[in-house]
């Protein structure tokens, strides 16, 4: 997965909204792996504003009701996963559908099982 900068985001979100070319133009000109990734980047400046591009929450832990409330908006509206990311306030969409797969494989304690290993306890 390709890293781009804050500037080169907000740079190419700009350009966008002022100027004639479309998305998949404007990917294929500045090598932007894909026009959706542009579009939402787009999306997000317009929902937040140019924090949107530049927050990140690393290690962020969600409760399960947050998580919930999450996956109920987005059966209850049908929005898609980026505009309930957009709607909660969260940077990645895709963990949405992991939430999702979780929550239909296991039920809500999935949803409260830590990711990766556990930490080394000192003994």
């Amino acid at each position: 997965m390709t890293k781009y900068s804050d500037a080169f985001k907000l740079m190419i979100v700009q350009e966008y909204l002022e100027g004639p070319l479309g998305s998949r133009l404007l990917a294929r000109k500045h090598n932007v792996k894909s026009h959706r990734q542009l579009l939402d980047w787009v999306n997000v400046y317009k929902k937040i504003g140019a924090v949107g591009l530049f927050r990140r929450k690393k290690n962020e832990v969600y409760s399960i009701q947050f998580k919930l409330d999450v996956l109920s908006f987005m059966k209850r509206t049908g929005a898609s996963l980026t505009e309930t990311a957009l709607n909660f306030g969260i940077i990645n969409p895709s963990m949405i559908s992991l939430w999702k797969k979780k929550f239909l494989d296991g039920g809500t304690e999935a949803l409260d099982r830590p990711r990766g290993r556990p930490s080394m306890s000192n003994v």
